[in-house]
């Protein structure tokens, strides 16, 4: 494929296959920005959404591989360059979040892979977003409100997270100078498929409560700050933004 003369925003969006990331890419889309839909393994999905934002007259293409190795992560990138000519703005959505377990009873193979997949994975993106992205564009990454929350069980994902907020700072500072932003977002407790797994209704119920709004987040609530961020916001810079409806 040659590169699009289109002056189009262009938009990676991994972890796009579902919940939040693909409700991301469908705002994005909608905000008519051209979307690189990223997923880990199942490309169905990530062809289903494509396949809806070109019907509704968006730019959109899906393109698969983990993110946490490097070579992947560059890919992704030349695949948006091929195809739109450059990269304008970066959501890394993909994640993983394992079952509330106390640490001792962690398998150390789990704790590695909330690692590889959140912290390493998020790195890899970075590394390429602030090697390739275009002026005025934005790299926004993802942690959480648990850490604010700071729930027993959540130990290996609350330190997989816990690095992606330290990094969002020195980021921006080593971008000066290249009029890209560096955010982060850490929705609450959110109603997507990651979140719900392995929770029965009361525990889901008590959550939602805990709010002052007293609901769970919805994917097209943190779809709304993401688009803030990946538009107009370009004095909202080095930033962690909690979107979890005041829970924390």
């Amino acid at each position: 494929m040659t590169a699009s003369s289109n002056p189009t925003r262009v938009a990676l969006v991994t972890g796009a296959s579902g919940g939040i990331g693909r409700a991301v890419a469908q705002r994005l889309a909608a905000d008519g920005q051209a979307v690189v839909a990223a997923y880990a393994g199942n490309a169905a999905p990530a062809e289903q959404l494509v396949a809806e934002i070109t019907a509704a007259g968006g730019q959109a293409l899906a393109a698969g591989g983990d993110v946490s190795d490097p070579a992947v992560a560059a890919a992704l990138f030349d695949t948006a360059e091929q195809r739109f000519g450059g990269l304008d703005v970066v959501v890394h959505a993909a994640g993983i979040m394992p079952l509330p377990t106390p640490l001792a009873e962690f398998a150390w193979e789990q704790v590695e892979r909330v690692i590889r997949v959140n912290t390493l994975g998020t790195l890899a993106i970075a590394q390429q977003s602030v090697r390739r992205l275009r002026a005025g564009g934005a790299l926004i990454t993802f942690s959480s409100s648990v850490l604010a929350l700071a729930f027993p069980g959540y130990a290996p994902y609350a330190a997989s997270k816990g690095a992606v907020e330290a990094i969002t700072p020195i980021l921006a500072r080593e971008l000066r100078g290249r009029d890209v932003t560096v955010n982060t977002v850490a929705p609450g407790p959110t109603a997507t498929p990651l979140f719900l797994d392995g929770k029965d209704e009361a525990t889901i119920a008590r959550l939602a409560r805990q709010a002052p709004l007293e609901r769970l987040g919805e994917p097209g609530d943190i779809a709304e700050v993401v688009s803030f961020l990946a538009g107009p916001a370009r004095w909202v810079n080095g930033q962690l933004l909690r979107a979890n409806g005041g829970i924390a």
